[in-house]
């Protein structure tokens, strides 16, 4: 037993002569394998294995329940906004890339804004023996959530995103990249000045990172994560986040499981925000209200079923909604969304503005000097993910 160890700690040793790239990182936190990588002597210990076996199946569950049925069906309901390579923006999302990269796959860019704070570039390297165990069963525990109900819940990711060394919402951006069949090529954190332009050397109230990546189809594509407060008084004191997303153009709009925030008044002119910026909308019923949409600047539909919020929003039911659905012959989904996300309960909305014309996607100013892993490089071979 003894000398399995020290082989075991020689292999990683050796691995480690040349540091792991993110991608490496990212698929040994996905539990994929690990042939060929920096990190393939770590991944002889048991705590990966199990870890990896247990990814496997709830991952396995998640795509015959929710994530396939979703891939299947977005092109023919949310057409505009899948086939749409503008970028998305993803209001009160968490680390919720998933969802994001399942509907709109063909999107240039992926911004998501929530109060989960960033952290560091995880390195399972410097983790120790008693340490990788823990924080690969904390970080399963994190992403079952997600993928069990198609949210997470904010009380338990708090104190999830804090346990271990591997903290902040990167560690469970990087299993959703590479499990989504994606190839990191560079990672930074960042931070926005006050006129939402990105900076990597000056930290300010709004926190971030910039993830540059290749897409299941070879596509160059960005993901933002911002650490940001939306509400109505924070963005009086800085609208350094609006101001970025004023850079991107026209958008599509995407939100899920938002706690009903755009119901309330204090979260209004992220609301207005969404329905000026947009080209279209896709929620649940806790997104934007039914009769706040602008009828006459918007053509929405709904699709599913309107149970009503679950018992926690009860006071965020909306007669007219469920109004629409009594009048109206609704298309069923074939999946679970939201809160509501056991079979045949879940509500989505899909609106299309009549006045939003999609503008040509702007080039980051940082582009035309991407170096190699930055925006615009691309690797000479891409390894083929499970």
């Amino acid at each position: 037993m003894k000398k399995t160890l020290v082989l075991l700690l020689v292999l990683a040793q050796a691995a480690f002569a040349e540091p792991p790239t993110p991608n490496e990182q990212a698929r040994f936190l996905a539990g994929l394998p690990q042939e060929g990588s920096a990190l393939a002597g770590l991944a002889q210990r048991g705590e990966f294995n199990s870890h990896a076996k247990e990814l496997d199946a709830t991952w396995a569950d998640a795509e015959e329940r929710q994530l396939g049925p979703i891939r299947e069906w977005a092109p023919l309901g949310l057409p505009e906004a899948v086939s749409d390579p503008s970028p998305l923006l993803y209001v009160f999302s968490g680390p919720d890339f998933l969802h994001a990269y399942t509907f709109f796959p063909n999107a240039s860019t992926y911004v998501l804004a929530a109060v989960e704070p960033v952290g560091l570039p995880p390195d399972v390297t410097k983790l120790s023996e008693g340490e990788l165990g823990s924080s690969l069963r904390n970080l399963r525990t994190t992403l079952n959530a997600s993928l069990s109900f198609s949210f997470f819940i904010t009380a338990d990711m708090k104190k999830d995103l804090q346990a271990t060394k591997l903290t902040g919402t990167l560690p469970v951006l990087y299993v959703f990249l590479a499990r989504c069949g994606c190839y990191i090529q560079n990672v930074e954190n960042i931070w926005l000045d006050g006129a939402g332009k990105v900076v990597t050397d000056k930290p300010t109230k709004t926190a971030g990172a910039r993830i540059t990546f290749l897409g299941s189809k070879g596509k160059q594509q960005t993901l933002y994560y911002f650490s940001t407060n939306i509400a109505d008084w924070a963005l009086k004191q800085d609208a350094s986040f609006l101001r970025f997303c004023d850079g991107l153009g026209v958008m599509n709009g995407f939100t899920k499981s938002a706690s009903y925030l755009m119901h309330l008044s204090e979260f209004h002119a992220i609301r207005d925000y969404l329905l000026t910026h947009c080209h279209t909308m896709t929620q649940d019923d806790s997104g934007i209200m039914w009769k706040d949409f602008p009828k006459e600047t918007w053509d929405v539909k709904a699709f599913g079923w309107y149970p009503g919020p679950i018992a926690l929003f009860k006071q965020h039911y909306q007669a007219d909604l469920a109004e629409y659905y009594r009048t109206h012959e609704v298309p069923i989904i074939p999946f679970g969304i939201g809160y509501q996300w056991r079979p045949k309960q879940s509500t989505l909305i899909y609106g299309v503005s009549k006045t939003m014309i999609r503008k040509a996607i702007p080039v980051p100013e940082d582009a035309t000097n991407a170096g190699p892993g930055a925006p615009g490089a691309v690797p000479a071979a891409i390894p083929v993910g499970r």
